[in-house]
């Protein structure tokens, strides 16, 4: 079976040797780079399944970085940072992360980490079921492909994650802890930044006025639904 290969990003040595050598240690292919442009290089020139990505860095930071491959790709993104404010955490999940840890941080956090990131991007592309379309808003589940008014419309695996689990339950109210579990896992349940981000990311994506949206309502104080076919 081919090894899943990660892109660890960071300009520390000793970080970058610290997350590698844990990752080998668990059979994965590891690949590394110092700063933002060996990443992008890298990047273009090799498949990963997963990226590792420190923000702080000189040049591109992570942010650029991430925000470079998301036009791009949908590999999952774990952003890296010494940082663990709130509004670094919601810009990283806004430019399309997929998760954050804050540094210091031990070996099997970041391994937990990385197996949830792994087994969502998995599980992402793995619902076989009958398309639903709602107005001019359709789902195919078994071509993992959403578009709006017959133009696709372009996902990352978390984000669709995200719209299958609630067009799976369509006019149902799930709440913000059952929507974390389901589609983060039960290690995030208390993360209600994540969902606050993906859902404002997905109305950017599938409404007409994200400001005022149509499909993807919101039930305050409770959680979220999509509207129900008619």
């Amino acid at each position: 079976m081919k090894k899943s290969r990660v892109l660890v990003v960071d300009d520390e040595p000793e970080a970058v040797k610290y997350v590698v050598a844990n990752l080998r240690a668990r059979g994965l292919d590891v690949v590394s780079a110092q700063d933002g442009r060996e990443a992008l290089k890298l990047f273009d020139e090799t498949t990963v399944d997963l990226i590792i990505l420190d923000i702080m860095m000189p040049g591109l930071d992570g942010f650029q970085v991430c925000q470079t491959i998301r036009r791009q790709s949908d590999v999952p993104i774990i952003i890296l940072s010494a940082r663990g404010q709130e509004k670094d955490i919601v810009r990283a999940l806004d430019l399309g992360a997929d998760d954050y840890l804050t540094k210091p941080f031990g070996a099997e956090e970041m391994l937990a980490r990385v197996r949830a990131v792994m087994r969502r991007a998995a599980q992402a592309s793995a619902t076989p079921r009958s398309p639903l379309s709602v107005d001019a808003l359709r789902i195919d589940f078994a071509a993992r492909q959403v578009t709006m008014q017959g133009r696709a419309v372009h996902l990352t695996s978390t984000e669709y994650g995200l719209l299958a689990h609630l067009a799976i339950n369509a006019g149902r109210v799930l709440t913000h802890q059952a929507l974390l579990q389901a589609v983060w896992g039960p290690e995030y349940s208390s993360e209600t930044e994540y969902l606050w981000a993906y859902i404002r990311r997905l109305r950017h994506k599938i409404e007409p006025d994200p400001g005022n949206p149509r499909y993807l309502l919101t039930e305050a104080g409770v959680g979220y639904k999509l509207i129900a076919p008619t």
